[in-house]
């Protein structure tokens, strides 16, 4: 039995992507090329691993084998840009993960720095919320993220982003230098879910704290504000995607999280994400 990484590639591709088209788009290949490495890969292991109706999923065997590719996958990129590397060039495609006010409000000049610094090296942004990030890190879907206060280890703080009141601005203290949380006592809060809910824990330390509206998606919470719903607290990155109507006032009791940009905890980083994250330090 003879696998290449061609046909994982394309496995992985499919997966992480959703689809074969975008998967294709992905590794610079056409669809047909990337269901014939699909196939073989199937032929050559004598098992499906892949659902195919609707989006593309992975079979009870294929996610056995999604872990075991990842690995090959990596270390083969790895030994080819450790090469390169030694050669003083940095070089490989790094899938990088990160919160959707981190990619609006950091990560647009960060990546115009990497592309100029490292112009071999080309960068795929993946987008999803605090926990999510954390998980595609962990599990290997990406081999970098931005990361919120992650545990001591390594990475580089690339930022540190001070919570604010999300008001409308016709909100009696939308004009304020900065407001205390219990003066917002009596309007509705709402709280983002997509992992601030500890920092609005903090902000609220010794207050009630009793969300009326618990929101997932970050435009839906504007939305919501911005209609009257009620008020929350939210990061300052956020300012990149503040719509017309709406103000962010800092709060008095300062409330921060941190920003590190970091490899996967726990195993060897892709030679090109070291680069990268040694570039910030």
């Amino acid at each position: 039995m003879a696998l290449n990484f061609a046909q994982l590639r394309a496995f992985l591709a499919v997966v992480d992507e959703g689809g074969f088209g975008i998967a294709a788009e992905s590794l610079g290949i056409t669809q047909s090329a990337v269901s014939h490495a699909v196939a073989a890969l199937e032929r050559t292991l004598g098992h499906p691993v892949l659902h195919r109706q609707g989006r593309p999923r992975p079979t009870a065997f294929g996610q056995e084998v999604l872990a075991h590719a990842r690995s090959a996958v990596a270390a083969s990129v790895a030994i080819t840009d450790l090469a390169a590397r030694r050669g003083g060039l940095a070089q490989g495609t790094v899938k990088l993960a990160a919160p959707p006010t981190v990619c609006q409000g950091l990560l647009p000049d960060l990546l115009a720095r990497w592309r100029a610094e490292f112009p071999h090296v080309r960068i795929r942004v993946f987008e999803g919320e605090d926990d999510e990030v954390a998980d595609w890190l962990g599990n290997g879907t990406v081999e970098a993220a931005v990361v919120v206060d992650p545990p001591p280890g390594r990475g580089v703080v690339v930022g540190e982003d001070a919570f604010h009141a999300l008001l409308r601005e016709d909100h009696p203290l939308a004009r304020e230098d900065a407001v205390d949380v219990a003066e917002l006592a009596d309007d509705p809060f709402l709280l983002s879910c997509g992992g601030c809910e500890r920092h609005a824990r903090q902000a609220h330390q010794g207050l009630p704290f009793n969300p009326v509206h618990r929101v997932r998606e970050l435009g839906t919470l504007l939305a919501m504000v911005r209609a009257g719903v009620g008020i929350s607290i939210v990061p300052g990155l956020i300012a990149a995607m503040l719509p017309p109507g709406l103000v962010l006032v800092p709060l008095r009791r300062r409330v921060v999280r941190r920003l590190v940009v970091s490899g996967p905890p726990g195993r060897e980083w892709h030679p090109a994400v070291t680069a990268l994250v040694a570039s910030v330090g």
